[in-house]
């Protein structure tokens, strides 16, 4: 069920019932189920709906001709995979399922509704959408100036406090269900490097692996050596000012911080 997106919205603006209600009830229409390593859509397609990840793990990524990936994002659950591409004609990108995934599909017209309907929802969205956005740069970031091994930590910081935020975690514990090939393909290191810097982790006490349970004993030890700034994951409440339970100051517009 989508608590983990009513969670998350509300990290930026404090949700009505209504408003929880009518997330719950869009959400809840029409599901998908799909076994791991399948696609969601293919770059290309056409996209009729919003896919929501209720459970499970997911990657957007692209394909070069010679077959190279690049995943350029992870979804976990309570994420919305795209909530513009309505708009596109095509896809510009793939969406496949790392593990297996249940999805909620949500039609282009019951996310206008719902916007429309509930002007809080609308201001979430688009905090969200922000928050995409500077993640975005931060992988860019990741890419272009990280080492290796601050790559790999500074993506495993990230996994594990965007879990946090959702209620996903178990003290200093997670699931983390991707392979090292994966991590390769997010951080553009070999299957060789992504084994050495883990290896590396492990050996200095940063992080436990165990089958596919992450744990990091001292976040914010890890956080340092990976020069990790959770200030892009905004999850400050910076919404705050929306609170449903104050004055009514939403708009259907983009939200202007105070």
């Amino acid at each position: 069920m989508p608590q983990q997106l009513i969670r998350k919205l509300e990290q930026f603006t404090r949700l009505s019932g209504a408003d929880r209600r009518a997330i719950w009830d869009v959400a809840s229409r029409k599901g998908r189920f799909l076994g791991a390593h399948q696609d969601i859509i293919r770059e290309g397609d056409k996209s009729e709906h919003v896919n929501l990840i209720l459970d499970g793990w997911a990657c957007r990524y692209k394909t070069l001709e010679n077959g190279r990936r690049q995943i350029i994002s992870f979804f976990v659950p309570g994420d919305l995979c795209d909530p513009h591409v309505c708009v596109f004609r095509e896809m510009d990108h793939s969406i496949g399922a790392i593990t297996p995934v249940r999805l909620a599909e949500i039609s282009r017209d019951q996310l206008l509704d719902l916007t429309e309907a509930h002007p809080r929802v609308t201001q979430a969205l688009w905090w969200e959408m922000l928050v995409t956005a500077a993640v975005q740069r931060e992988w860019t970031v990741n890419l272009g100036q990280r080492t290796g091994r601050e790559r790999i930590g500074h993506l495993l910081c990230e996994l594990f406090i965007r879990l946090r935020a959702v209620g996903l975690t178990d003290g200093d514990s997670c699931l983390l269900p991707v392979t090292q090939v994966d991590l390769g393909d997010a951080t553009g290191l070999s299957n060789v490097h992504v084994n050495r810097v883990l290896q590396e982790l492990r050996a200095d006490g940063q992080i436990v692996l165990k089958g596919r349970q992450l744990t990091i004993p001292d976040l914010e030890t890890l956080q340092a050596v990976s020069l990790f700034n959770v200030n892009y994951l905004h999850l400050d409440r910076e919404g705050r000012h929306l609170d449903a339970n104050g004055p009514d100051t939403a708009r259907a517009g983009c939200p202007v911080p105070q």
